[in-house]
C-alpha cells in the first residue's frame, strides 16, 4: 500500500490538515488500516521536499498545523502511479510459503500437519472477514471492497495450500523420476525462481 499516493488522492480533494488525512485515510481504507499520525506527518514531509505537495506557511497564522496542498507535480505523480501496475512479476518472500518449504527439509516434521494448521487459521481468518462483510460491508463501499479483497486474498492462500498438500501426498507416494541435481543447470536454476 502507497501512503504517499494515498495521501495525494486526498490532496487532489483540496487542501487539508495533517490529522484530517489521517482521518479520511481510515475512512477512505474502511478502517482496515489504521494510519500511525507520525507515519501521516514524516510522508507529507517527504512529499513536500519533493516538491509533490505545499504547505500554507503563513507566518501570521497563530496555529502550529499547516495546511496542505498538491502541487501540479503532485497531481502528475498521483495519475501516474493509479495507471501503472504494481511489479507482479517476481513471487513475493511470503511467510507462509517459506514456512512449507522450511518444513519439508526439517527431520521429523510432518509437513502436511503444517499445512493443515495453516489451513485451520486460514478458515478462521475468512469466517471472521465474512462476519464484518455480512454486518457491515453493504453500508461501506470502501470497507466491503477491502473485506472483498481480503477474502480473495485468503482464499488464494487457502487453495495454494490445498496445491502444496496435494503435491506432497504425490511425492511421497510416486517417488521422482529424476532428482533436482539430475536436472540440467539451466531448468534447475529456473525452478528455483518460481
Amino acid at each position: 500500500m502507497s501512503v504517499r499516493h494515498a495521501l495525494l488522492a486526498l490532496l487532489s480533494e483540496g487542501p487539508k490538515y495533517g490529522l484530517r488525512l489521517r482521518e479520511e485515510f481510515e475512512a477512505g481504507t474502511g478502517e482496515v488500516w489504521p494510519l500511525n499520525i507520525g507515519q501521516v506527518y514524516t510522508t507529507l514531509q517527504r512529499l513536500e521536499r519533493d516538491r509533490l505537495i505545499q504547505s500554507d506557511d503563513d507566518a501570521e497564522q497563530d496555529s502550529p498545523q499547516k495546511r496542505f496542498r498538491i502541487t501540479a507535480e503532485g497531481e502528475r505523480e498521483l495519475a501516474a502511479w493509479l495507471r501503472t501496475p504494481p511489479d507482479m512479476s517476481s513471487p513475493p518472500r511470503d511467510e507462509l510459503v517459506i514456512k512449507v518449504l522450511v518444513a519439508m527439509r526439517v527431520a521429523g516434521t510432518d509437513v502436511r500437519e503444517v499445512i493443515q494448521a495453516h489451513r485451520r487459521y486460514l478458515v478462521e481468518l475468512m469466517q471472521q472477514w465474512t462476519r464484518i462483510k455480512e454486518a457491515d460491508a453493504d453500508r461501506d463501499l470502501a470497507l466491503g471492497l477491502a473485506v472483498d479483497a481480503e477474502l480473495f486474498r485468503l482464499d488464494a492462500v487457502a487453495r495454494w495450500l490445498d496445491a502444496a498438500d496435494g503435491r506432497i501426498k504425490r511425492a511421497a507416494v510416486e517417488p521422482p523420476a529424476q532428482s533436482p541435481d539430475h536436472l540440467p543447470r539451466l531448468k534447475r536454476k529456473a525452478v528455483a525462481t518460481r
